[in-house]
């Protein structure tokens, strides 16, 4: 468990000594160091890495510089958060998102050895990212989340019998139990549930109507209940309801509503950013504060959606 103390590398490098400034550079780099100030690098003191600090001061002093590790006790919880976004390891974690779509894409074409090749790469990336991140929060549960997913869907096509069963988290839903049903959840929809009623409306039941209760739990038995503790389809895992949805009815082949999965899970639960999330966000709260119920803000937000995804579709698909 890491504390609020961290060990701090104070140095000074002689400036005639190139190769020794790049070997501690590069040093530094591959720890995870955070850079307080020129000359100034942080770890966690709970990190294996602390300890090779004192290697690296041996080093400096050896070729005439200056070096010394002091602890660095963090007082106060603003403190805190300032140090710790130094180590923010979500840029990371984001391009590792984006190769491992861009695999998942892949995968039909790449056959067996090449796609097994190809996680194997993607999983020791995300080891390495792993290794320094002290402080693991939701875009670390989404890489993981991602790359899983990545590696049973590689399994179920080049599997060489019957494909594996999916991840017992979110089972595989039969299209045909959910048309013309009633879907209930949580009045007062935001947005996981604004979403989750749209993929609904526009790709698993075209003419599903929507009942927005205070006690869902006490819908009609016949009803499909989303987005709530005990619900058919809600949070499971690492996935918000919307996510759920996509890998029941396996709709995650659409990279516009992938991209729009993106935006809902960091609104939702924080993680990875989108750059659009924002926007979006701000759009639906205008909605809400001018619509006089949660059923006119339903169908407004599904404009919003159509809109998105429209924007979003690969050009080639748009009719």
């Amino acid at each position: 468990m890491l504390s609020n103390t961290f060990t701090t590398l104070v140095l000074s490098l002689p400036t005639r000594n190139k190769t020794v400034r790049m070997r501690v550079w590069r040093a530094l780099r591959s720890m995870g160091c955070g850079v307080l100030r020129d000359g100034v690098y942080l770890l966690p003191s709970g990190a294996p890495q602390a300890s090779r600090f004192i290697e690296i001061e041996s080093e400096v002093a050896a070729a005439g510089g200056f070096a010394m590790t002091v602890e660095l006790d963090v007082k106060t919880s603003t403190q805190f958060e300032r140090v710790r976004r130094l180590f923010d390891r979500t840029p990371a974690y984001t391009d590792l998102l984006r190769e491992i779509e861009s695999a998942r894409r892949s995968l039909p074409r790449l056959g067996a050895r090449r796609g097994a090749a190809a996680n194997r790469r993607l999983r020791q990336a995300l080891r390495d990212i792993v290794e320094t991140d002290f402080f693991p929060g939701q875009a670390n549960l989404q890489a993981e989340d991602a790359l899983s997913s990545l590696e049973r869907e590689a399994a179920r096509l080049y599997a060489d019998t019957e494909p594996r069963a999916a991840d017992n988290a979110v089972r595989k839903a039969n299209a045909a139990k959910y048309r013309k049903r009633l879907w209930v959840s949580r009045k007062h929809p935001w947005i996981d549930r604004l979403a989750s009623a749209w993929i609904i409306k526009r790709f698993i039941d075209p003419e599903a109507r929507f009942a927005w209760v205070e006690n869902p739990k006490r819908r009609p038995k016949t009803s499909v209940g989303f987005d709530f503790d005990g619900a058919e389809f809600t949070h499971a895992g690492h996935r918000v309801t919307f996510e759920t949805l996509l890998a029941s009815f396996t709709l995650e082949d659409d990279p516009a509503v992938t991209r729009i999965a993106g935006a809902v899970h960091y609104l939702d639960t924080g993680g990875i950013p989108v750059a659009e999330a924002e926007g979006i966000q701000a759009i639906l709260q205008g909605i809400r504060e001018k619509c006089r119920g949660d059923d006119e803000l339903i169908l407004e937000s599904f404009r919003i959606f159509d809109y998105i995804y429209s924007a979003w579709r690969p050009k080639e698909e748009a009719p």
